[in-house]
């Protein structure tokens, strides 16, 4: 997916039980076919993946305007070798994601990776 590679950002799009759409501007890293992002394991995307895999992506800025189509996908909470995997790649594109890390340590902060495959 050609449209993300140089991009820093992507917009993921989850969906409410309601079935509002929620987009959410987040860190990924591209491993072929796959996305990796991260977010805290309580966070509302993590429960609307969790009860629905159906999702969005885009490529957008930090504050999530989107400059690029949208892209259907499905997400997965992933655990791990997978979760290490994400969270290596992830580390090696974000320097800063070190200091999150850290952080999220002290705080006994507990933090979820998704992968998304695009349809």
């Amino acid at each position: 997916m050609e449209q993300f590679q140089a991009q820093r950002y992507l917009s993921l799009e989850t969906y409410r039980k309601n079935g509002a759409a929620v987009a959410t501007p987040v860190w990924f890293a591209q491993d072929n076919d796959l996305f990796y992002v991260y977010s805290l394991a309580d966070a509302g995307k993590v429960k609307r993946i969790r009860n629905n895999p159906r999702v969005r992506i885009a490529p957008c800025s930090a504050r999530g305007v989107v400059r690029g189509p949208w892209v259907d996908a499905e997400a997965r909470i992933v655990e791990g070798r997978e979760e290490e995997h994400g969270h290596k790649l992830l580390n090696q594109k974000y320097r800063l994601k070190s200091l999150g890390n850290l952080f999220s340590k002290l705080m006994n902060r507990k933090r979820a990776v998704m992968a998304i495959r695009p349809r």
